[in-house]
């Protein structure tokens, strides 16, 4: 059962980003993936686990083509109804994304499924993250089950109003490493 205070922070941050209008957050966006494109923290990496962003969530998609054109490995969740989970899959261009379960867009079907360990780089959704690394989610908990099998680096992805001086945290909560922002690229602290 999740926390109150958890569900109390997902209204606000949620209300937040919905009084930020459509405009606003389309020049946001452009300018996190500035961020990401003249920072080194995932040029080095040859394997990404990206997702495809709802319509709340900062639009990270130019990314992708960046990505592909720089002869990357880039892989989505998709979702398998049979576990109730998701799994990342390889993805070679835009035609093989497909509207999945929850209406993102995910691999379709002919994508072969690639092992978590073997990704280096993970940009990671969220309602909300603090500085230390911790991630609200939705509340179902599917990308806590996913990220807990990603050995490479964990990026969390938001707008400024999504970032949070804390944000309540259980055992199965994974953390972020990182936190990139229309703003700024920013390494996490960890509670000593």
């Amino acid at each position: 059962m999740e926390s109150s205070g958890k569900s109390v922070l997902r209204d606000r941050v949620r209300e937040l980003v919905r009084a930020t209008p459509a405009e606003e957050r389309r020049t946001l966006s452009q300018h996190l993936c500035a961020v990401a494109l003249r920072d080194n923290h995932w040029r080095s990496a040859g394997s990404f686990l990206f997702f495809a962003p709802l319509p709340d969530e900062p639009d990270i998609t130019p990314l992708l083509d960046e990505l592909w054109r720089a002869g990357k490995l880039l892989a989505l969740p998709r979702f398998d109804a049979g576990t109730n989970s998701y799994a990342a899959c390889v993805v070679s261009n835009r035609a093989e994304l497909i509207a999945g379960r929850f209406g993102v867009l995910e691999p379709g079907p002919a994508c072969p499924l690639i092992p978590l360990n073997q990704l280096d780089f993970t940009f990671v959704p969220g309602v909300a993250f603090d500085l230390e690394g911790r991630r609200l989610g939705r509340g179902k908990g599917f990308y806590d089950r996913l990220l807990a099998g990603v050995r490479g680096h964990k990026c969390g992805v938001a707008l400024e109003a999504q970032i949070v001086t804390e944000v309540p945290e259980e055992p199965h909560d994974v953390r972020v490493d990182s936190i990139l922002t229309p703003t700024r690229w920013h390494e996490c602290r960890r509670a000593a």
